[in-house]
């Protein structure tokens, strides 16, 4: 439909993760995604939701009063309509990160937004789907994020932030511990021996909430 969205869910809560952790955030969850990450958290997110017209998501966002709204799913891009939302949102003079898995073309994105690219680790079985040309579009404005499943994918993630220069390319390199699947303090004991230009994160929603939805 023109001029719309399916949306899981819209929330206002503190940022998680990313170079804005911690600080009062509306989150625009989209609805679906074509990738399968292993160790994804919002699977719920797969199906179903409401269409949802550009104007009744503007008004809603606002009614929040943020300074910060993060775009995410799913997989936004997944959906074309959602270029022009985020154009509106920072039409409206908000902060707008959009976070995306890297799996498809980030070029429409307005250069305004922040964009927080995932490149995915063999341990999340989705590697084959990283688009590597969206990194030669990155800026100081975007993020990059490896997401680490084991020692494995940290030597991987190391490659690619050495293969492609990602802290000259990019404002942040992100590295996190996948919940289940590594220690945090193994992750920054790695991080730290290697001296690593990255920073290291937590999901601040799964310590103060157990990713609970909506929070």
């Amino acid at each position: 439909m023109q001029n719309t969205l399916r949306i899981t869910e819209v929330f206002y809560s503190l940022q998680g993760e990313t170079r804005t952790s911690g600080l009062p955030t509306v989150f625009v969850r989209l609805t679906g995604c074509p990738l399968r990450c292993q160790y994804c958290d919002s699977a719920y997110a797969f199906s179903g939701g409401t269409q949802r017209t550009l104007d009744s998501l503007l008004e809603q966002v606002a009614g929040y009063r943020p300074r910060y709204v993060c775009v995410t799913g799913g997989e936004p891009l997944a959906q074309p309509n959602v270029i022009p939302l985020l154009e509106r949102l920072c039409d409206s003079g908000y902060s707008v990160s959009l976070e995306t898995s890297g799996a498809l073309d980030i070029s429409a994105v307005d250069t305004r937004v922040s964009r927080v690219v995932d490149l995915k680790t063999p341990g999340s079985n989705e590697a084959h789907r990283n688009r590597y040309e969206n990194i030669a579009l990155l800026t100081a404005h975007d993020q990059v994020k490896f997401v680490i499943c084991s020692r494995e994918d940290y030597d991987w993630a190391v490659s690619k932030l050495i293969e492609y220069r990602l802290e000259q390319r990019a404002g942040e390199v992100l590295f996190s511990p996948s919940h289940q699947d590594v220690s945090a303090r193994d992750l920054a004991d790695w991080v730290v021996a290697d001296n690593l230009p990255v920073r290291m994160q937590l999901q601040l929603h799964k310590i103060l909430w157990n990713d609970e939805p909506g929070r």
